[in-house]
């Protein structure tokens, strides 16, 4: 893997993300993918994984792109299924199969921790347009305690940021109405 050409290869379809979701966001999602891994003491396909990750934040709108990028670089069919499957398993309301699709899938869950995971809630919803009100019931409705996590290590981080974040959304709350 040359990972300055898969860098280089997905940086258009980042490029109008918003700052939330960009190539930022898929690092803070690696550094994440590596801390998991370490406090696992996982064994994985690690290049796999990191296909999926730089993949993550495009798969569902490009995913044919992917495949023939991948299929250029020579991958086999075999693995470019196994990367595709991964990049998939990321995302919140998916149950992930793969141990690559769970670390993945609750790396992007807990990036950044507790506090992040509020922050990018709240910031977020300010660049959908969103009220302030408005994105505090988005969180309540549709962010907490929506998904879970997959991994032993993971499970208390996700539960921790939600716990987190409800606090803080209700106090929130609290002070604005």
């Amino acid at each position: 893997m040359n990972r300055s050409d898969l860098i280089e290869f997905v940086r258009p379809y980042y490029k109008n993300k918003d700052i939330m979701h960009n190539l930022q966001h898929i690092e803070l999602i690696i550094k994440t993918i590596d801390k998991v891994i370490k406090a696992g003491k996982y064994v994985v396909e690690y290049e796999n994984l990191i296909y999926g990750a730089y993949f993550h934040g495009v798969i569902s709108t490009n995913e044919n792109e992917m495949r023939s990028w991948l299929s250029d670089k020579k991958v086999p069919l075999e693995r470019i299924e196994r990367i595709i499957t991964i990049a998939s398993e990321s995302f919140r309301q998916e149950i992930p199969t793969t141990l690559e699709g769970k670390i993945l899938h609750d790396s992007h869950q807990i990036e950044g921790g507790k506090v992040y995971f509020i922050t990018k809630c709240l910031i977020t919803g300010t660049l959908r347009g969103q009220t302030l009100l408005e994105t505090i019931n988005y969180v309540e409705k549709n962010v907490l305690y929506n998904g879970d996590c997959y991994l032993p290590e993971t499970k208390p981080i996700w539960k921790e940021a939600n716990k987190f974040a409800e606090t803080y959304i209700k106090e929130l709350k609290d002070g604005i109405i």
